[in-house]
């Protein structure tokens, strides 16, 4: 039997998230994405009290490009998911695998004290938890 490690979401969320402003046009975050090389943005709260939001290039794809939208045309607010479901930086990340799992999800936004502290994507968390054997945990197994 296998011993599960626990492993925090801060150590495998992708941190620093750009963060941008509801109003932007599809087009302004597109670009965003472009020069970070990220596939998703944090929109922002509009007040104290409001919760943040998510884009992703899937939203685009799906209320943009396949609908064909004019991306100038059609505010970040529009087609972005709200409340974007987040999770606690310190959260073991087998949690987090599901909780997106159930609710059919490829990311969350990571919050640390109330702040946005990154996304965490399924992908990272499935990598990051089956991760290979330690060279002397093989030659051990052997002897």
């Amino acid at each position: 039997m296998t011993e599960t490690k626990y492993i925090p979401v801060r150590e495998v969320m992708t941190t620093n998230p750009v963060v941008i402003d509801g109003l932007a046009t599809v087009s302004q975050a597109v670009e965003l994405m472009r020069e970070r090389g990220f596939s998703s943005l944090v929109v922002d709260k509009r007040y104290e009290g409001d919760e943040y939001g998510l884009l992703a290039v899937h939203d685009v794809a799906e209320h943009i490009v396949s609908t064909d939208r004019a991306p100038e045309r059609v505010n970040v607010y529009e087609i972005m998911n709200k409340p974007a479901v987040t999770v606690d930086a310190a959260m073991n990340i087998k949690y987090v695998v599901r909780l997106l799992m159930r609710f059919r999800l490829t990311r969350a936004l990571v919050l640390d004290h109330g702040k946005v502290a990154g996304i965490v994507t399924l992908r990272d968390l499935t990598l990051r938890s089956i991760e290979p054997p330690k060279k002397g945990d093989a030659e051990a197994d052997g002897e």
